[in-house]
């Protein structure tokens, strides 16, 4: 299991200084129709904006 999970997401309400994400679970799915090739083709589902 990773230690650090980085994210240079800065509006994300799990961003945290040096780039690092504070969530208690990533949820990465595929965008693609067929088998995942690329970087791309994924989205993380764990993303939610920062409110101002």
């Amino acid at each position: 299991m990773a230690q650090d999970v980085l994210c240079e997401v800065e509006n994300c309400v799990h961003w945290a200084e040096g780039n690092r994400c504070q969530a208690d679970r990533i949820y990465v799915v595929t965008n693609a129709d067929d088998l995942t090739t690329e970087q791309t083709e994924t989205d993380c589902k764990t993303f939610r904006p920062m409110e101002h």
